[in-house]
């Protein structure tokens, strides 16, 4: 490929930038020129934080959300509510659900949904630590909070199924959330009443 830019230095860095989500090459450029204006303590420092990110970035070992130590701040934090579980895809659901300030117990995080035409499949997630928490007592109701896709829905049927021989109350938060809607996008307003709302999965799939 041709060069486009003058500098070699600058056309990798770009290229570099380009490959995060939503940034094109114009985005990635004008962050790059951005970064050339700044004093080289700032640049190191901007350089450093992700390295260090990389580098020492934990996944809490309970829920599998994103942490500094082993054991995630809401597990560790003795207010929360122990029996009621949040599952979510991904760890940007946790902040989505907390920013929310509707829901004060503990989170699962999967790591994704079943998704056959990505070889996505229950293996591949963390569907199996989810049964060996609930299975270990002490949790009264799991809510199903995932994106209202197919993707989702087969993974809420799956996980339903797993965990039918527990005495445990399974929900799925109210299609406040639209369907085939990303739980991401979702206000914070409409996602909390989907949550204060929520009903038994097992009437989700009557009628």
């Amino acid at each position: 490929m041709d060069q486009q830019y003058s500098s070699v230095l600058l056309e990798n860095a770009v290229n570099e930038f380009a490959k995060l989500p939503g940034i094109g090459r114009k985005t990635a450029l004008r962050l790059v020129l951005h970064l050339l204006r700044q004093e080289e303590s700032e640049a190191e420092k901007f350089g450093n934080t992700i390295i260090k990110l990389c580098r020492e970035i934990k996944h809490c070992h309970v829920c599998h959300n994103i942490s500094d130590t082993d054991t995630c701040a809401i597990c560790s934090d003795p207010s929360r509510d122990a029996s009621t579980l949040c599952v979510v895809e991904n760890v940007k659901e946790v902040m989505v659900v907390e920013n929310t300030r509707q829901f004060h117990g503990l989170y699962h995080v999967l790591g994704g949904v079943i998704s056959p035409m990505d070889g996505i499949g229950p293996a591949d997630l963390e569907i199996e630590s989810l049964v060996e928490r609930v299975a270990a007592g002490g949790i009264k109701e799991v809510i199903l909070a995932l994106s209202a896709t197919m993707e989702g829905d087969t993974t809420n049927f799956y996980i339903f199924r797993k965990l039918a021989p527990f005495d445990v109350k399974i929900t799925i938060i109210a299609r406040g959330v639209s369907v085939g809607g990303e739980l991401e996008y979702t206000d914070e307003i409409t996602l909390g009443r989907s949550i204060l709302n929520r009903t038994l999965f097992s009437e989700s799939f009557k009628g």
